[in-house]
């Protein structure tokens, strides 16, 4: 693979992608050979790394000041009050 990009995050982000993508592959290679059971285990734990995952990104939201705050306050907020975005910019 022949990465143009010569800034160093563009090289990091082509690695990780044939990293993942490499990891990808040996997984659905591994899957054909193993039995109902051991799919059921692997899938079981794939949704526990998942949910492990979204409970790490939900407690890096909720470590932000205020946060939950703003959000319940802009629930708050009557819909009345919003301006549609395209009669703010008509240029995007």
């Amino acid at each position: 693979m022949n990465n143009t990009d010569n800034s160093p995050m563009g090289n990091t982000e082509s690695a990780v992608f044939v990293s993942v993508t490499e990891l990808q592959g040996q997984i659905n290679d591994l899957l054909k050979e193993l039995s109902p059971e051991r799919l059921q285990v692997l899938a079981d734990f794939a949704g526990y790394l998942a949910n492990a995952e979204s409970e790490a990104a939900t407690q890096e939201l909720l470590e932000i000041p205020g946060l939950l705050e703003r959000v319940k306050q802009n629930q708050k907020t009557p819909k009345t009050h919003y301006t549609n975005w395209r009669n703010l910019r008509t240029d995007v």
